[in-house]
């Protein structure tokens, strides 16, 4: 008896705290992280203030969760294909646009986050994320190094950022001011799974 009771409360803690981590990713979308007080996250949740402090003894220890899970989410595509030693630069690249746009498709409002809120923890993201390595010693950088001796290889991780995250940071924009609808949206994304890589492959080709 002890033992089921026991279960079921383990089972009710760990509904209760993804529905406060969901309200929480929900309002510090919307936003921000200075905006957002833990009241408004209660009340996402449909919860007095006192459960959730008692889930999570603050804001930025919520935050801290949160943000991770959907860094990890943005960047958690990057290294396995960054340090595929079998592949060559031209499928490495396809693989990544190919990963990033669908699982953006899937998360279109994650780009917007992280990206503005990034700024709060920088030097702890890099850190847990290993970015300085990614960025330096990765077989995806080492095969720009040799196919371009002459451009830094951060000029084309960068380009391949901007052209696959920016799609869905202007998302709104491009959607009112164009008119384009859902399904156009994705239509163009799935274009974008084809021209990106060529894109790539054409200032790889430039002297």
């Amino acid at each position: 008896m002890g033992k089921k009771k026991s279960e079921k409360q383990e089972s009710k803690d760990v509904s209760t705290e993804e529905r406060i981590k969901e309200a929480a990713r929900q309002v510090f979308t919307k936003k921000g992280y200075a905006a957002t007080r833990t009241r408004d996250i209660a009340e996402a949740a449909g919860l007095n203030l006192a459960l959730l402090n008692y889930y999570f003894r603050s804001k930025e220890k919520l935050f801290e969760i949160v943000m991770m899970e959907k860094v990890q989410a943005l960047f958690g595509v990057i290294a396995p294909v960054l340090n595929d030693e079998e592949s060559s630069l031209e499928e490495k690249i396809e693989r990544l646009v190919h990963n990033y746009l669908d699982m953006l498709m899937k998360n279109p409002d994650l780009p917007l986050f992280v990206l503005s809120e990034i700024r709060y923890q920088p030097e702890d993201l890099a850190r847990r994320l290993q970015v300085g390595k990614l960025l330096r010693e990765s077989v995806l950088v080492k095969q720009l190094r040799e196919r371009k001796k002459n451009i830094h290889p951060l000029h084309f991780i960068m380009n391949l950022l901007g052209m696959t995250l920016f799609p869905f940071v202007g998302r709104p924009m491009f959607q009112h001011g164009a008119g384009l609808g859902q399904k156009e949206f994705e239509a163009l994304m799935e274009e974008r799974k084809k021209l990106i890589p060529k894109w790539i492959d054409a200032m790889l080709g430039v002297r």
